[in-house]
């Protein structure tokens, strides 16, 4: 199921009606605390899913956030799959507030997908990123550079979407899936790129440079 610009994601309509259903029925019987706190989960799941719009630069070599949330490491790293050689990995922790909508962080044409089941442990811990469930993605620009971006299941979510295909053109800033209810997403640069983020920052899909890539 894949998202054409709408303010909540399609893939959170199924989870919206039934929680508005349940609400319903509770009405009807007259249960007043169930029902207003089904109505609650109802609105929180609609505000979880949303999909605001967003800005990306045009800038040449800017490479954007892939998710809204917390850069919670900064540093390079050894060769890892879709990568022969080491990297500068930035990590993004997105909680159960931010939107969970991932946007391409540069355009580029995608040369490589891998899809790893594995473990649910928070998203926010290091070993997140070689345990858990994830899905990659390793895009070349037209230069010829490599970046490799790769959604990270978290504790309590049990669902990652990923709507490219091998061979599909990117452009930076698109939507290219989501997570459902809390994860992270790890993103792969060459070790000469320029980057502007530091641990602890704050960053915004589509929208934040995380770095230029030369």
């Amino acid at each position: 199921m894949r998202n054409l610009k709408h303010p909540v994601a399609v893939e959170g309509y199924p989870f919206i009606a039934l929680f508005a259903f349940i609400t319903l029925v509770f009405a009807l019987l007259s249960w007043g605390f169930l029902t207003l706190l089904l109505l609650g989960l109802t609105l929180f799941t609609v505000y979880f899913f949303r999909d605001p719009e967003r800005a990306t630069t045009q800038e040449p070599g800017a490479v954007v956030a892939p998710a809204d949330g917390k850069v919670i490491f900064v540093g390079e790293v050894p060769e890892t799959q879709g990568l022969k050689e080491a990297s500068i990995k930035v990590s993004i922790f997105m909680s159960v507030f931010n939107v969970h909508v991932n946007r391409v962080p540069c355009s580029g044409k995608v040369v490589e997908m891998f899809y790893n089941r594995g473990e649910f442990f928070n998203a926010a811990l290091d070993k997140a990123s070689l345990h858990n469930e994830q899905a990659g993605i390793l895009l070349e620009t037209p230069e010829g550079v490599r970046l490799l971006f790769v959604q990270i299941a978290g504790l309590i979510a049990r669902r990652i979407v990923t709507y490219p295909v091998v061979g599909d053109v990117l452009q930076r800033g698109e939507r290219y899936g989501l997570i459902r209810f809390g994860s992270r997403v790890d993103i792969y640069f060459p070790r000469n790129a320029d980057l502007l983020v530091q641990l602890g920052d704050r960053t915004v899909a589509g929208e934040t440079i995380l770095g230029y890539v030369k």
